[in-house]
């Protein structure tokens, strides 16, 4: 049977938190924790206002800006929105789209996640897209479900071409902020019906080595049993990475 390496990858997503100068000081603080750390990718995500900021005290390293969001269209009349292009032209290398927060607070649907993933794959950004369930949802036995749909609709009209720059993190909605977690073993579950999904709408290559990351109230004290996971391919980590020293015992699980 064939094995496939995938390597970790390990983001922060610091949602509506910290202005430029105060992501500068993070950078500074983090960066000699974890130098020479390259077993796993990092990517720090902040707001729009402080992408710049990060990406240029990032230049040199090994490790990426995210964007938490973007918009499908290309340029126009959208007061407030920010194109894929205007994240590549500040340094972006990945964005976050479909976050569970963006679906409930902002009324994103698994339809406008896909067009946003066609496009951020176009302009050459790596997406990592959101899926996870209610806790309502996993109460009435509907996880598996709900995966299925949020996948298949993300997956549609995407080739296998440009699957390969693709990353899923499941993140269960009743975990996030909540200080719950799932088990390890509920969040390999969970992977794996992402995987499958992806090998049906993707192709067996791009499933097996597609990374699928954990996040959920993700904490220096959890993360190493849920990195054990052979599953997990990393984590996409909130509050925890707000503070250089935690999110760096995160990312030395």
């Amino acid at each position: 049977m064939q094995m496939y390496m995938r390597k970790k990858l390990i983001a922060a997503n610091w949602k509506m938190y910290k202005t430029p100068q105060q992501a500068r000081e993070f950078v500074a603080q983090f960066l000699p924790l974890v130098r020479g750390h390259d077993r796993d990718e990092i990517v720090l995500c902040p707001s729009f206002v402080c992408l710049s900021a990060v990406a240029d005290a990032l230049k040199d390293t090994h490790l990426g800006t995210g964007a938490q969001n973007m918009s499908p269209e290309k340029e126009g009349a959208f007061t407030g929105e920010v194109s894929a292009a205007m994240l590549r032209a500040v340094g972006c290398t990945h964005v976050i789209l479909g976050h569970s927060e963006r679906r409930q607070l902002f009324g994103e649907t698994d339809e406008m996640v896909n067009l946003k993933l066609r496009a951020a794959l176009e302009a050459g950004l790596q997406p990592i897209v959101c899926v996870g369930e209610l806790l309502a949802e996993r109460e009435a036995g509907q996880t598996e479900a709900v995966l299925q749909r949020q996948c298949g609709i993300a997956f549609r009209n995407i080739s296998s071409a440009e699957a390969a720059r693709l990353i899923v993190a499941y993140e269960p909605v009743w975990a996030i902020g909540t200080g719950k977690t799932a088990t390890p073993e509920m969040a390999a579950e969970a992977h794996a019906v992402v995987r499958y999904e992806a090998a049906k709408f993707l192709g067996d290559a791009v499933a097996q080595n597609l990374r699928i990351l954990y996040g959920g109230s993700v904490k220096p004290e959890n993360a190493s049993a849920l990195m054990a996971k052979t599953e997990i391919d990393g984590a996409l980590v909130g509050g925890a990475s707000l503070d250089p020293k935690s999110f760096a015992a995160i990312v030395k699980y």
